[in-house]
């Protein structure tokens, strides 16, 4: 923070993409926007170094991983090309909470012939019938109030078997002017320019999503910052 300059207070507002009866128009332009920004991000990357970290601690087995709040299922998709490049044994599932998002998601399956599997399913309550060796969520916290953030971490550490990661922004004056910026310049949908800056008001701070994973009981975890604005927080349970 500049010396003498106020911190920014979380504010969490509605977005339009939270809301019901999104034109499916506007929604899948949306996430055609946001497909691009996490591309610029790097966020595919850094959430892969764990996976193929993992993968490779046991070669012969093959390593579950699940993803929450999908959204298009963009991230879930590269993560599992990379997977298939290297030759790792993974398998990749995501759902989410909105049909019309599932819907798009397995659009996006089809056209590129992924092997990830979709369902519906809402992260604070999915099915409890069944474990994964990961689970992860990206730019999804941010839509949550710090109650609603303890227990989906409580969900993932109950529901991943070595590794939870959670992806999202941070709160700062300087993460507000790249996301103003950079969701005009990356995208023409007015739900993003709308959303985008919203977002990053609604974000935490490293330090406050620290405290509430301790609050979710997860002992140790590693927080990393990431280009632009973003953190990264990992967790491996025991």
């Amino acid at each position: 923070m500049i010396p003498g300059q106020l911190p920014m207070l979380r504010d969490r507002r509605p977005e339009v993409m939270d809301q019901p009866g999104l034109d499916p128009a506007d929604h899948d332009r949306a996430l055609r926007g946001l497909r691009r920004i996490n591309a610029v991000s790097g966020c595919v990357p850094g959430l892969f170094c764990h996976l193929e970290s993992l993968a490779l601690e046991n070669p012969a087995t093959t390593l579950s991983v699940l993803e929450l709040a999908c959204g298009g299922a963009d991230t879930a998709i590269k993560l599992a090309a990379l997977a298939q490049q290297r030759q790792l044994k993974m398998t990749i599932h995501a759902c989410d909470l909105n049909p019309e998002a599932v819907r798009i998601a397995r659009r996006n399956v089809a056209r590129q012939n992924s092997s990830v599997d979709l369902f519906v399913a809402d992260a604070l309550d999915p099915p409890e019938v069944r474990m994964f060796d990961v689970v992860y969520c990206t730019l999804f916290v941010h839509h949550l109030d710090p109650p609603e953030v303890v227990k989906l971490l409580t969900v993932m550490a109950a529901k991943a078997r070595r590794l939870v990661l959670v992806d999202d922004l941070i709160r700062s004056r300087l993460g507000y002017a790249l996301a103003w910026a950079g969701t005009r310049l990356l995208s023409r949908s007015w739900v993003v320019h709308h959303d985008g800056p919203l977002s990053v008001k609604a974000a935490f701070t490293p330090s406050e999503i620290l405290d509430l994973a301790a609050e979710a009981g997860l002992q140790n975890p590693v927080l990393e910052r990431n280009w632009p604005e973003r953190y990264r927080l990992s967790w491996r349970p025991g």
